[in-house]
């Protein structure tokens, strides 16, 4: 049974064909460094052994734009690398300072870590500025396994002893876990592992062909039972978030209310990354550092030569922009899971087809189409 549809626009929606942006962003990405301490076998990023360190002048041109964003509604700014603390806690500070508290609504700051590399000085800062931190580790034991340094030694002790900093310190964190087997149990073993460290929340993403990785390829059968596995974990015990879970069952709940057809007709919100220069993408962060043969760098210009708000108001003149919101109509016209996931992701397709105006990826898939299966069936089953 399908309970995801696209919808007809309503009034004042936007129809297929004229997709657009918002005018303004409520997250911004920030690539604070290209360089990451650790190797791990799936990581689609390019030049991550180099360092190239964002400027202090391109975190105060964002600030400048993030402000006014604020003006309307809060933005939060998550910094990204690599790894984000590879810079130094004194030089984080300088590059988060510029933005300040916000206007009108609240500029907040998070990270995205592996946590190896944090100690007192950086509690210090995440406690201060405050930001909000997401670790990155994949579950216990062999779960972690790809997750080793460039001398090819495992991190989990000290990914480990960095989450007893955040701990001791009283800092809150959430988990984002990549999955590449999802073999039965695996689902339940990284569910409980997020659950004992203490965690807010959990994010789980499949493993998948992106960037410089290849990627691996795992049955529907799996894929689809690995979803049934963490959604009865939850509800057996739900006393933590699942990201996945969360935006699905809220779609249903949306579907069920006949609201559903509302958010898709909402425009599209971006997801801007800055990069380390000040490269902007408005979409498709994972993108950045690429270049394509037809478009050239995947870029919508610089913010050390153009405001953000003007960068973002004019990204859909920009050619490999425009071809991405062709694949959002396309996905609209097509699909009838559009109004859950708003188009897919255009990284992912230009890494699976080489162009960005496809519609149905593996990562649509194995993320949103079977993951919708998986809770249907384990709805069926809890039924039964």
């Amino acid at each position: 049974m399908t309970v995801l549809g696209a919808g007809p626009a309503g009034a004042g929606g936007v129809r297929a064909g004229e997709e657009r942006l918002a005018e303004a962003a409520s997250v911004v990405l920030m690539q604070p460094t290209t360089l990451c301490n650790l190797n791990c076998s799936y990581c689609y990023l390019p030049d991550r052994r180099v360092l190239r360190r964002m400027s202090v002048e391109v975190a105060q041109a964002v600030a400048t734009g993030v402000r006014t964003w604020a003006e309307k509604r809060p933005v939060a700014v998550v910094w990204h690398g690599g790894e984000p603390l590879a810079v130094g806690p004194a030089y984080f500070s300088s590059l988060v300072a510029p933005f300040g508290p916000g206007e009108r609504h609240a500029v907040t700051h998070a990270v995205q870590t592996n946590a190896t590399l944090i100690d007192e000085a950086w509690c210090e800062v995440f406690a201060t500025v405050p930001v909000r931190v997401a670790v990155s580790v994949d579950g216990p034991g062999e779960a972690n396994a790809a997750r080793v340094d460039w001398a090819g030694h495992p991190s989990l002790e000290r990914v480990m002893s960095g989450i007893g900093m955040l701990r001791r310190a009283g800092i809150a964190f959430n988990v984002i876990a990549v999955v590449a087997d999802v073999a039965p149990g695996a689902a339940t073993a990284v569910y409980r592992f997020a659950c004992e460290l203490g965690c807010d929340s959990l994010g789980v993403n499949l493993a998948e062909k992106k960037g410089v990785y290849g990627g691996r390829q795992e049955s529907k059968d799996g894929i689809v039972a690995f979803w049934q596995e963490l959604a009865a974990c939850w509800q057996t015990d739900p006393r933590i978030r699942v990201r996945e879970l969360d935006h699905a069952y809220t779609h249903i709940r949306e579907e069920l209310a006949g609201t559903a057809a509302l958010r898709a007709d909402r425009l599209l919100m971006p997801l801007p990354l800055v990069a380390w220069d000040g490269g902007f993408l408005p979409i498709g962060a994972e993108l950045a550092g690429f270049r394509s043969p037809r478009h050239g760098p995947f870029s919508a210009g610089n913010v050390l030569d153009t405001p953000l708000a003007v960068l973002l108001a004019r990204a859909h003149e920009v050619p490999w922009v425009a071809e991405a919101l062709a694949g959002v109509t396309n996905c609209r016209e097509h699909c009838n899971y559009f109004a859950y996931c708003r188009g897919g992701q255009a990284a992912n397709k230009y890494f699976e087809t080489g162009r960005l105006d496809g519609t149905e990826t593996a990562y649509c898939r194995t993320s949103k189409i079977n993951l919708m299966e998986g809770i249907l069936r384990h709805a069926e089953r809890a039924c039964a």
